[in-house]
């Protein structure tokens, strides 16, 4: 889809490619099937396998890609050459031109034991916002819907909709309505966690209030 000039497209779970500006931004590679090796930017929100694939960023990077990523990502992405921004919540980096700002991404009521969540506050995961052409993004990561939402200000919003690890579809669109973005898409979902059906009641949530895009996989 095109948004403001800007082309967004998904490829699977929180993975997007955003074109404009002249340049191409990657975000959570996961099950990445084409060899893309044009990114200029990847945001990396946490070090789990379904964000911060190794074999899939092998095929968006190339030599001059800049990698953003939580410090405990770097483990993971040691094997890479490219330069690489390790960040923390509440910093912001200029990143081959692009203003990026790093928000908190957790977890509230998302329990894996009693009384643990799958992605305590204290790990420092981060979502990004960040802007490309005067448009600004946010990319929440694996997150409920957190006190911190309410200080995001973005046209465009990616929100999780499976429920389990992050927010229900309801949930989404509770989030969605806090920051009132003028889009708000829906992730991660129909990689083994979540079905399209979350997609579809999380825009249901929203109709006549906030403008809602399902997109469909630029792979096929």
């Amino acid at each position: 889809m095109e948004y403001k000039g800007i082309e967004i497209g998904w490829l699977h779970h929180d993975c997007f490619r955003i074109a404009g500006g002249g340049l191409i931004l990657y975000t959570d590679p996961y099950k990445v099937e084409r060899s893309y090796n044009d990114g200029d930017v990847i945001l990396i929100t946490h070090d789990h396998y379904d964000h911060c694939n190794p074999e899939s960023i092998k095929k968006l990077v190339k030599d001059e890609t800049v990698i953003v990523a939580p410090k405990d990502c770097e483990e993971k992405l040691s094997e890479f050459k490219q330069k690489k921004v390790f960040v923390s919540p509440n910093e912001v980096k200029i990143v081959r031109g692009v203003s990026i700002r790093t928000v908190r991404s957790y977890n509230l009521n998302k329990f894996r034991a009693p009384g643990e969540v799958f992605h305590p506050k204290e790990k420092g995961n981060v979502g990004y916002v960040f802007t490309i052409s005067g448009v600004k993004f946010y990319i929440a990561g694996d997150t409920d819907a957190i006190p911190e939402m309410k200080d995001i200000k973005a046209d465009v919003a990616f929100l999780p909709v499976s429920g389990i690890y992050v927010m229900t579809s309801d949930e989404a669109a509770e989030a969605a309505l806090t920051i009132k973005p003028d889009l708000a898409v829906p992730m991660h979902y129909g990689s083994g966690i979540g079905t399209e059906k979350d997609a579809l009641n999380f825009a249901d949530k929203l109709k006549g209030r906030i403008k809602v895009e399902i997109l469909r996989t630029i792979e096929g």
